[in-house]
């Protein structure tokens, strides 16, 4: 169709008004089909001429790039970008002419952070540059499949070498508990000789024997703490490579928030910390293996703890979302960096110096088994809120399609 428009252009002189006409309609056509696929496309296209200046932006890159209501003007494309990162993009990509592809920025999008790649590439024409395409693709919800992906992966190759080695640090582990406490009873039994030998102490000594037994107390009982914590790693580490025997039954999920919130409620306030619970009413009951949703949301809500140790808030939300539940979990402390959010969830990754890193492997482990999904958004000094989606049962479902049947 554009071949035969520019055929009958050359022509124009010698056509009739019908024919003209019908030119003319062609054009309008033909325009009016492009710029249907345009709007039709779930990636955005932004045009700029050779001054760089915006001439024509599709709905899509309107909707997802941060820009100032679009105006064909004189204006180069960066002073209209609100968001500072993707303006010094734009300019220096277009003033130094260079092409480049797939450059992601975290941006916000009515509210809502998103991952966006951006590609710079030049309009050539008859081997001239006539200006540039701005390509915008919304790849969000790609990296977090991928990140999903990774930790079901990172998960799979945990169960390969886990519970052989993990049997085989606890068993010793046992056995030098064991040892330990026969050691501290020794040490008891030898005190009381001592004592009942030398009522009055001895005297002409560097330390008293008293003060040797207590530090030896003292070290033995750090040796005994140490043990637990090693344990409960172990413990953690086999939780979190075998297959887990979830026996899910219907539950109200917000009365066990409910009982979670009060177990909580004294620590909390103890801390500083404002609990606020935002229950829907309207939630219909889940299937879900209590013992274990009840690990992860404490987990949660205890790293949301941590994260505000000067005191804020802990908001605890439900939410009913098509066939789905939403279960959030905010808090308004340090928050967590850009750097760190893709990793948080991965086995052994952790900022807390005497942290093991599998906490919330765990609580990844527990929801997916339960068909769900977590995810987090979060900035920095602004805090964190960690969403879990849980599907609503099928029946309620059905309910839901045929209301009234």
């Amino acid at each position: 169709m554009r071949d035969f428009i520019k055929r009958a252009l050359k022509k124009l002189n010698k056509l009739n008004p019908e024919q003209v006409e019908d030119l003319v309609l062609s054009a309008a056509t033909e325009i009016d089909r492009l710029e249907t696929v345009l709007e039709s496309l779930t990636e955005g296209i932004l045009v700029c001429d050779t001054r760089h200046s915006l001439v024509m932006a599709n709905k899509y890159a309107e909707r997802l790039l941060p820009i100032a209501l679009f105006e064909a003007g004189n204006e180069p494309i960066w002073t209209r970008v609100q968001d500072e990162k993707v303006a010094l993009f734009f300019e220096a990509t277009l003033l130094s002419g260079d092409r480049v592809e797939e450059r992601e920025f975290t941006v916000e999008v009515k509210g809502k952070i998103r991952l966006l790649s951006l590609s710079v590439l030049p309009l050539v024409r008859n081997h001239h540059v006539t200006g540039s395409l701005i390509h915008v693709e919304d790849i969000t919800d790609k990296r977090g499949k991928e990140a999903r992906l990774r930790r079901a992966e990172n998960l799979a190759s945990l169960t390969t070498l886990a519970a052989g080695v993990a049997h085989e640090i606890k068993n010793p582990l046992g056995s030098i508990s064991i040892h330990i406490q026969l050691i501290q009873k020794a040490l008891v039994q030898n005190r009381e000789m001592f004592q009942k030998a030398h009522p009055g102490g001895v005297d002409g000594v560097g330390q008293q024997p008293d003060a040797w037994f207590n530090q030896m107390d003292k070290y033995l009982g750090i040796v005994n703490e140490e043990i637990d914590r090693l344990n409960h790693i172990v413990v953690d580490f086999l939780f979190a490579v075998r297959p887990m025997d979830i026996n899910p039954v219907e539950g109200d999920i917000n009365v066990l928030l409910s009982e979670l919130a009060a177990f909580v409620r004294y620590e909390l306030e103890e801390a500083h910390i404002e609990c606020v619970l935002e229950l829907d009413d309207s939630l219909p009951l889940l299937s879900f293996d209590e013992r274990f949703l009840k690990q992860a949301f404490l987990n949660l809500i205890n790293n949301a703890a941590a994260a505000m140790g000067g005191g804020g808030i802990l908001t605890i939300k439900t939410e009913k979302r098509d066939a789905e539940a939403l279960i959030s979990i905010q808090d308004t402390g340090t928050g967590i960096s850009e750097e760190n959010l893709s990793k948080i969830f991965e086995p052994y990754f952790t900022t807390k110096e005497t942290g093991s890193g599998l906490g919330l492997t765990l609580v990844f482990k527990i929801i997916r088994e339960h068909q769900g999904e977590i995810s987090v958004k979060s900035r920095e000094g602004e805090g964190s809120v960690f969403t879990i989606t849980l599907p609503i049962p099928q029946k309620e479902r059905r309910l839901i399609g045929f209301d009234g049947v």
